[in-house]
């Protein structure tokens, strides 16, 4: 494996794992695709660093958990917001 794919895979992993975010705000962060950031925590990183891959699994089985509910929030703002609009104009 290429150094820089090793650095990319392990900076990833610690900023999920620092701050928590999603595998889409982690992708958009370093400027990768959602796949990337997948493939690099759950295939690549398990190569390079055990313990690092564990902890980032944590993290992204949480996530993984918790999607359905920020998915319903985020349609739950979109309807706010449009019913907002639609009582000023």
């Amino acid at each position: 494996m290429k150094h820089y794919i090793e650095e990319r895979a392990t900076s990833i992993a610690l900023y999920i794992i620092e701050t928590g975010c999603t595998v889409r705000t982690a992708a958009k962060k370093f400027g990768v695709s959602k796949s990337t950031v997948h493939k690099d925590c759950t295939e690549r990183l398990p190569a390079i660093d055990g313990r690092l891959a564990d902890s980032v699994r944590k993290v992204l089985n949480v996530n993984k958990s918790e999607r359905h509910i920020r998915g319903g929030l985020a349609t739950r703002e979109k309807y706010l917001h449009h019913r907002n609009m639609e009582s000023v104009g």
